[in-house]
Order: C-alpha cells, then sequence, then structure tokens
C-alpha cells in the first residue's frame, strides 16, 4: 500500500565523526531537497554526540506528531539507532529513510529503488516489516526494532573483529580469517528443552548481508509478509562451515524457511548482532524474535 506524503519537517541525523561521508552526503541531501521540493518545508541537520545520541533524536523528532520524516545518513547501526528513535516516539505519520553512509549499507543496498532525493520529491510511502527483539522473562521485557538482521554465533565475532582491524578489503578479509579461525560454537535451549550446538544463526528480514553474503532467495524476503527468514548453521567442521560461507558469498544460500517468531533461551552469554551492531544477552536468558507486521513507514 503506498500514498503520496508531503512532510511538515524533514530532520537528517548523522554521526559528525564518521569515518565515512555521513556529513557531507547529510549537506548535499539538505541542498538537493531544497531544490527539489515544491512546498515550503523546515529541514533541519542533526548531528549526534555519542553513542545511542540518534535514538534520542529521532524519537524527540516524531514525538510531537505531525508529518515528520527522519533520514539517517548513516550505515545500518546508525539507521537501527533511528528506527528504534522513531518506534519509540509513537507517531504513527513518522516516516523514516535511510541514505547509506556506512561501509556496508546492507538496508539500503537491499531495498533502494531510486534515489533518496527523488523519492522524498514524490512522496511516495511503503511500509515494511520490521524484526522485535525480546530478552528476558517478563512480558514488558527488554525490547528493541531490527530493520534487516538479528545474528547469533559466528556473525557477531566476524563483526567485533572487523572493528578491530578496521575498514579495506584487505584489512577485512584478514579480520575475517583471523575471527574464524578461532571461532566457537555456541550453545541453546529450545523450547522442548533440548539443547543444540551451533555455529551461526541469522534472523532476516532482507536477503544479503555483510556486502557479500547472499542469505536467501530474494523471493523470500518479502519486507511486507509478517515473517522473516531463519538460517541456520549447526555445528560442522569448520571446513564446512567455509564452504558454506563461500557459496553464500557467491551463488547464494537458496530457499530457507520463514516464521513469524523464533525463541530460544541462551546457555552462556551470548553476543548478537542486530543490524551492524554487536550487543550481548546474559546466560540462561530467554530471547524471543518476532516479526511486527508493516511496523516502519518509509521511502526510498
Amino acid at each position: 500500500m503506498t500514498s503520496a506524503r508531503t512532510f511538515e519537517s524533514i530532520v537528517i541525523i548523522f554521526n559528525p565523526n564518521s569515518t565515512g561521508d555521513a556529513r557531507r552526503l547529510a549537506e548535499e541531501l539538505h541542498a538537493e531537497l531544497e531544490d527539489l521540493l515544491s512546498y515550503p518545508v523546515d529541514i533541519r541537520l542533526q548531528p549526534t554526540a555519542h553513542a545511542g545520541h540518534a535514538v534520542e533524536l529521532a524519537r524527540d523528532a516524531v514525538s510531537g506528531g505531525g508529518d515528520v520524516l527522519v533520514v539517517s545518513a548513516s550505515g545500518d547501526g546508525g539507521y537501527n539507532e533511528v528506527v528504534n528513535g522513531v518506534m519509540q516516539g509513537g507517531n504513527p505519520r513518522a516516516v523514516c529513510a535511510v541514505l547509506g553512509a556506512g561501509n556496508a549499507n546492507d538496508h539500503r543496498r537491499s531495498t533502494g529503488s531510486q534515489p533518496l532525493g527523488e523519492a522524498i520529491a514524490e512522496g511516495i510511502v511503503r511500509n515494511i516489516d520490521l524484526l522485535r527483539v525480546h530478552t528476558g522473562e517478563a512480558a514488558d521485557s527488554s525490547a528493541e526494532y531490527a530493520h534487516s538482521y538479528v545474528g547469533f554465533g559466528l556473525t557477531p565475532v566476524v563483526a567485533i573483529d572487523l572493528e578491530k582491524g578496521g575498514k579495506g578489503a584487505l584489512k577485512e578479509m584478514v579480520s575475517v580469517v583471523r575471527a574464524f579461525s578461532k571461532f566457537e560454537p555456541f550453545e541453546i535451549r529450545q523450547a522442548d528443552g533440548s539443547h543444540r550446538s551451533l555455529d551461526s544463526l541469522v534472523l532476516a528480514n532482507i536477503p544479503e548481508m555483510a556486502k557479500y553474503a547472499t542469505l536467501s532467495d530474494a523471493d523470500d524476503s518479502n519486507l511486507c509478509d509478517g515473517k522473516f527468514e531463519v538460517i541456520v548453521f549447526s555445528h560442522m567442521p569448520k571446513w564446512r562451515v567455509l564452504l558454506m560461507a563461500l557459496q553464500a558469498a557467491t551463488k547464494g544460500l537458496g530457499d530457507q524457511p520463514s516464521v513469524s517468531s523464533y525463541s530460544f533461551t541462551t546457555v552462556k552469554p551470548l553476543p548478537y548482532q542486530i543490524d551492524g551492531e554487536v550487543k550481548s544477552v546474559d546466560a540462561n536468558m530467554p530471547v524471543r524474535i518476532e516479526c511486527v507486521p508493516a511496523a516502519l513507514a518509509t521511502l526510498g
């Protein structure tokens, strides 16, 4: 379902200390929109001051109500903060968009259909699903949203090493090899009480991640079907994990099962990656990932 929209205000959030081109791209979009938009609108550049600040800025931008567009000039992690801030703001008229300015830009690369400035001028808004991650026993336990994926096991381990090793094709390759060589499987407790040893578990709303890996067929990863794909690597010899990774980077992993929710309990403390950002969950903690259908209004 789409509808043409105009906006009362447009807030472009960016990290001024980004190693990429976030500031320049944000400023260029601001200038482009001043030329493209045919109606009066308040367009603001909003730099972040610290980690997590984009959540606050996005929440504040939409909490007053009205037709507000919040643009994140960032990679997947920065956009995750903006999405969570908009969801916390509780404004049903709010719209989100991402201007890819990071290393991987998985979400923008997988979902973008036209230049963002043109999309904002056209005002064609669509709704996509989000993933909601709960950690804890209580019904109101800690929850956060993911626009693209949640990964456990090999995914966050590689991400941590990439941050240590730096950006760039050669450095990334060295980091991946280093992380893979020391990687150990992890264990989860399933709903029936049985334990399962895994090398990787990814719950994905998009077909691609980490620039190179194709997780599922594009037809599987419908962003508005009320489901997400479950990509599981049971524990296996490392040479087989390597072959699976090579398959993902070349021809893709093919059809994957789709579900509306997925639950397990951690056995030991477990790192996870949510839209590019690495976090962790304690031992013996229930984890539930569920699809929230058509939760996010977006364009581009």
